[in-house]
């Protein structure tokens, strides 16, 4: 994988330079996009559920599962609610829909995503997440695992797949440009730089909240155990090129959990906190929602007095955790917001079809990051973390890079502090 950054880096350049002068032929490329992230998903399943099986089998200790489990979501829940504030609070400041002509603006068909809006519910939510329900089977099966005594066959069975499972995935990372280079291929050429002009305000105030976002808040939460969140960029710099080639979180979740173990947070950790995030704190997408909806208030000149707004963030803090598992992610959840609070006409979606998709980098990027941080956190918090073990990751990145995929016990470097 030696200068896997690089060639993702050229890959991204080549496909926004193909989308912008070849559009035609770069719309064709979205199948080498898709196919890449569609590869990369059928491995994510298996990991969790050997990472997590392995591990509480490997903690050996229940309670100390569930408490982990439980301040994650309650951590979940308070930075959400955060990146909520601060997308509304920027919003009402720069106004980025004041001045917004309706009328020059091209219309899409909304109706797709209106009709999901209202068949959405918590219950189809959890069928519709297979990630979740492996979560939880995990769950299940390592804690019966757990207290079966004849239990190491299984144990060194499981080992021996989750071995094979990442190195099959280290084979598929080799590439990522091609992915990368079809995912902005495609979108370039489909919607066109020109179609940012009109909406350009609105790109740049959640682009530059989510940078707030990102080094200030994620970086204060790190900064409590003395964490550099440059170095820890630096760290998966090549997962966030991937996940803005791809405009995917999940095309870099595999890898992300592999590096984070390496740098020192503890297999169970890793494997309830990562997958559960997915889900519960997107940190990006909770930003985007929360802006987007004030910017269509603007937009139609809708006043949003105290208590509406007070309405739209309870609505938002719910609505925001079902966006992972619902098809069309934000924006039908955008579209389940608008139909709830009933004074934003759900028409307006219309508006930000076309600059969706530029917005979904920043999305998928800010989701990404938070769900590292978040691990980084939670397993400080809980002792099971190996500072050792990241300095040694943070100083020899080309190394961890080129062996991030393999077993733990096959590198030589220092070993992680026993759970």
């Amino acid at each position: 994988m030696t200068n896997l950054t690089f060639w993702v880096l050229t890959a991204i350049t080549a496909g926004a330079l193909l989308g912008h002068y070849y559009p035609d032929q770069a719309v064709e490329m979205k199948i080498l996009g898709e196919g890449f992230i569609s590869v990369v998903k059928l491995f994510i399943n298996p990991i969790i559920f050997l990472t997590i099986t392995l591990g509480i089998v490997g903690m050996g200790d229940l309670k100390k599962v569930g408490k982990v489990g439980a301040k994650a979501l309650l951590y979940f829940e308070v930075v959400t609610t955060l990146a909520l504030l601060v997308g509304i609070i920027v919003a009402n400041i720069i106004r980025p829909g004041h001045g917004v002509v309706t009328d020059s603006l091209e219309k899409g068909d909304i109706s797709k995503y209106a009709g999901k809006a209202h068949d959405f519910s918590w219950l189809q939510f959890f069928f519709d997440n297979v990630t979740l329900q492996v979560l939880l089977f995990a769950l299940v099966f390592g804690s019966v695992l757990s207290r079966i005594e004849a239990k190491q066959r299984m144990v060194d069975g499981l080992n021996f797949v989750s071995k094979y499972v990442f190195r099959a995935l280290h084979l598929v990372m080799i590439f990522a440009p091609i992915g990368a280079f079809g995912g902005m291929a495609f979108t370039i050429g489909k919607y066109g730089i020109h179609t940012l002009l009109p909406l350009a305000k609105l790109m740049g105030t959640v682009y530059a909240t989510m940078a707030v976002f990102i080094f200030g808040v994620l970086g204060l939460i790190l900064r409590t155990y003395k964490i550099s969140l440059w170095r820890f960029l630096k760290y998966i710099r090549e997962e966030l090129l991937i996940v803005l080639g791809t405009s995917s979180s999940e095309a870099g979740l595999p890898s992300l959990m592999a590096k984070l173990e390496r740098m020192g947070c503890s297999k169970p950790v890793v494997g309830l906190v990562v997958p559960a995030g997915y889900s519960f704190n997107l940190d990006g997408t909770t930003i985007y929602l929360s802006m987007a909806t004030i910017f269509l208030a603007q937009v139609f000149n809708v006043h949003l007095n105290m208590g509406q707004i007070l309405s739209l963030i309870g609505i938002l803090m719910v609505t925001s955790k079902g966006a992972a598992g619902v098809t069309g992610s934000g924006f039908v959840v955008l579209a389940s917001t608008l139909t709830a609070i009933k004074v934003i006409p759900v028409e307006g979606l219309a508006l930000l079809l076309g600059v969706d998709r530029f917005m979904s980098e920043a999305r998928a990027i800010t989701n990404f990051i938070g769900n590292g941080v978040a691990t980084i956190w939670l397993a400080n918090n809980e002792k099971e973390f190996d500072r050792t073990k990241m300095e040694y990751a943070f100083n020899n990145i080309q190394e961890t890079e080129n062996v991030v995929t393999d077993n733990l016990s096959d590198v030589t470097q220092p070993e992680q502090t026993k759970l």
